[in-house]
């Protein structure tokens, strides 16, 4: 079955070929630095590491390139009311996001430019349209001349007309039409300025991820995501200055994720109706953030609240459950029960991938990975050895790791304590065979103070962290 993935520019499923065989291109737009970030930045990124997992799954080689913006009025905004260097605030703020990628196992970027080391590329750009007649300079900024280009809208679905009809946009006499766009700011008193052909100044923001866009991954690229609120503007002036310039299709793919809400509202800096990563993570594994996204449409708003949370960690541990090892002095299944669980391993990995083949879908991937489980948990019931549950287990341990799911849970000392715990486990064990029950049940209860859960079936206990 062929990779399908929904084109926001085309409204529809699309068999997914990338420009070159066996290699995929993919330019995601990062967050502007002048704060700590949110979940909702989070998800963004667990979206693109999820999707990018997966086309390395399917056996491509992937270049990822996810942009900081570090120059940008809100930064310098904040800098200035904080009496900061605005360049050492956003390199706080990258390295603060950088290190929260990290702790929520998405994979680095093959490449992260940042606006103010690609100063040449970015000016280079402007010129390259001021050249070709679809940029003009106007006392000192640069403006894109919208009703030059003819397809000017198509990603948005809106009509230039319209546009300009419903705008607020107040009226430049220096601008040919409302709707035209800063390429090139002049320099105000006291902001940071780099030296151009058209005077002191700083990029504006839409320029900027379409030369680092080009500088990094080239004319053409195969697949362009982001937020869904990136639409319009930035993700059509990125369309209309890249094609403009170039003569060619921009990206093969658009890929927009939906945002996360909380109270009803999209999560977002400017509403202040916000959870930071840092905050989350002070509370929650980072897994359970995963599958909340995992366990919903990419494409759909994600609601955040304690529920979800709830709802998420309880999936978490059902995963996890899988991989508990078989109970002690288990005597092993029946021929028929271990072809049941070969067979339920075989058929979750096509599932599986038929599910994420569907414009990557997560959640009905995610349930079929649930249905292994529950048989594993059966065939371990009855009676299956380690050995027997190994394969079954094994293919799990896969498929989550496709997801980027870390279920395998560290604990301080684990590894070290382990045959000390199975040792007590023994002796439980023991003490429950004579019935001494009060004995046996402050044994489980002193485990479980230690962050110890045993589980007692008909063929002895099993034991696990959390």
């Amino acid at each position: 079955m062929a990779l399908n993935i929904y084109n926001t520019i085309t409204r529809k499923k699309e068999s997914f070929e990338p420009l070159k065989a066996g290699e995929v291109s993919l330019y995601v737009c990062g967050p502007t630095v002048y704060s700590g970030a949110h979940v909702g930045h989070a998800m963004s990124s667990l979206v693109f590491d999820i999707l990018r997992r997966y086309l390395e799954y399917r056996g491509y080689k992937v270049r990822h390139v996810m942009n900081y913006t570090d120059v940008d009025d809100k930064i310098i905004l904040r800098a200035m009311h904080e009496e900061r260097d605005p360049f050492e605030m956003a390199e706080e703020y990258i390295n603060q996001y950088a290190g929260q990628l990290l702790d929520l196992n998405i994979l680095p970027a093959s490449a992260n430019p940042r606006v103010s080391a690609e100063m040449p590329q970015i000016i280079a750009t402007i010129q390259g349209l001021v050249d070709k007649g679809y940029a003009y300079p106007a006392e000192g900024d640069v403006y894109f001349r919208v009703e030059k280009d003819e397809d000017y809208g198509r990603l948005s679905g809106r009509k230039l007309d319209d546009m300009q009809a419903g705008s607020r946009i107040d009226v430049d006499a220096r601008k040919e039409h409302p709707m035209d766009f800063a390429l090139w700011k002049a320099a105000k008193e006291g902001e940071p300025f780099w030296e151009s052909p058209w005077g002191k100044g700083r990029p504006g923001w839409h320029i900027e991820c379409s030369a680092m866009c080009l500088h990094h991954l080239g004319e053409q690229i195969d697949i362009h995501g982001g937020g869904n609120d990136l639409i319009f503007p930035h993700h059509e002036n990125e369309i209309a200055q890249s094609e403009s310039l170039t003569g060619k299709p921009f990206a093969r793919y658009w890929v927009h994720n939906g945002m996360m809400q909380l109270s009803g509202e999209k999560m977002s800096k400017s509403l202040g109706n916000l959870v930071t990563i840092e905050d989350f993570l002070a509370k929650n594994e980072a897994e359970v953030l995963r599958l909340m996204v995992l366990n919903s449409s990419y494409r759909s708003p994600l609601t955040f609240n304690d529920e979800v949370i709830e709802a998420a960690s309880k999936g978490l541990e059902r995963l996890r459950n899988g991989l508990r090892p078989a109970f002690a002095g288990a005597a092993g299944a029946s021929a028929e029960t271990k072809a049941a669980l070969a067979a339920q391993a075989e058929t979750t990995t096509a599932a599986f991938t038929a599910a994420m083949d569907d414009d990557f879908n997560s959640a009905g991937a995610l349930g079929h990975l649930f249905d292994l489980v529950r048989v594993i948990n059966a065939t371990r019931d009855a009676g299956a050895t380690n050995e027997e549950l190994a394969a079954a287990q094994d293919c799990l341990r896969q498929l989550t790791g496709v997801f980027g799911l870390r279920l395998e849970k560290a604990a301080s000392g684990g590894a070290e304590a382990a045959p000390f715990i199975d040792l007590l486990v023994a002796v439980r064990t023991a003490v429950r065979k004579e019935k001494l029950w009060a004995l046996s049940d402050q044994i489980r209860d002193q485990l479980a103070e230690l962050g110890v859960t045993l589980e007692d079936g008909k063929d002895g206990s099993t034991w696990r962290f959390g």
